[in-house]
């Protein structure tokens, strides 16, 4: 059985790749640039990009399963590609927002195209709906954390229940190697509701360094967020911070029903991290 994993240098997709190996599968990969992409020895690394379907042709074949990163724009050229080459089953990597059909939310309208290609391939079929991703506050607070020691933040008492990018890698692993999930559509969450201001004391207690939380207003946010992601993006993640606060998310134990051991804190995400909040010399030169 050999299995194609999509988005395999990704932060969820390096982790399935590596339990693969692990579990002692015959795995394939897809990278723009395998010559950079650092994938375990045993891994057969194929040049590959989501937006250009038929790049993808040669490592199709002889595939059985496929760990599907989502690309709505061609996800039905792909899913096409994989039904041709005779994929028998196909986990999705796929979010929580697309259980909110409001239609105004961009994350669930992105995520849900690509379950509706899919499903509507006729090959069975897991949908890892992921919640919102620990690895978030990389692109949030990192490079405060390391340059200035300091977290500049709305909404600081709002809870999340951030989810272990390994989790949702041991969630794709196990409904890809064992038989039962098929039509499943699994949400995923971290173990625990954390607020803002806990992550990062919790952060600060794994680099060992003192990181100060500064409660900045919504207005103030969305011009420091948007520099950095489009404006239907922060309005959706203000959204969120503002509707927990009310709405305290309540975590759900998929990880532990589905993998049989409980999902990872936000403190062991945090320790295994550590080094991302460290200090860059670009950083410090600058």
């Amino acid at each position: 059985m050999t299995i194609l994993v999509t988005g395999a240098t990704g932060s969820v997709g390096r982790h399935v790749v590596g339990r693969l190996v692990e579990a002692g599968e015959s795995v394939r990969a897809v990278t723009r640039t395998p010559a950079t992409a650092g994938l375990p020895e045993p891994v057969e690394v194929f040049e590959g990009d989501l937006e250009k379907p038929e790049s993808l042709r040669a490592a199709f074949d002889g595939v059985d399963r496929l760990y599907l990163f989502p690309v709505p724009e061609t996800a039905r050229e792909v899913v096409a590609l994989a039904k041709e080459a005779g994929v028998r089953r196909i986990v999705v990597l796929s979010s929580s927002s697309v259980l909110d059909t409001s239609g105004d939310n961009h994350s669930g309208e992105h995520h849900r195209a690509v379950e509706r290609a899919v499903e509507e391939s006729g090959i069975e079929w897991t949908f890892v709906r992921a919640d919102e991703f620990a690895t978030n506050v990389l692109w949030k607070w990192a490079h405060s954390i390391r340059t200035e020691g300091v977290v500049r933040a709305p909404y600081g008492n709002a809870p999340r229940v951030l989810i272990h990018e390994a989790d949702v890698a041991a969630v794709a692993v196990t409904a890809l190697l064992q038989d039962g999930h098929a039509g499943q559509a699994y949400v995923v969450t971290g173990p625990e509701a954390v607020t803002q201001a806990e992550q990062v004391e919790q952060i600060a207690r794994a680099i060992g360094r003192p990181v100060a939380f500064q409660e900045i207003t919504p207005d103030q946010a969305r011009e420091y967020m948007g520099q950095a992601m489009p404006a239907p993006v922060v309005e959706m993640v203000l959204g969120y911070l503002a509707d927990a606060v009310a709405n305290p998310p309540v975590p759900v134990d998929t990880v532990e029903k589905v993998t049989g051991r409980p999902a990872l804190t936000f403190a062991r995400w945090a320790a295994d991290h550590a080094a991302d909040f460290a200090p860059q010399s670009s950083e410090t030169a600058a």
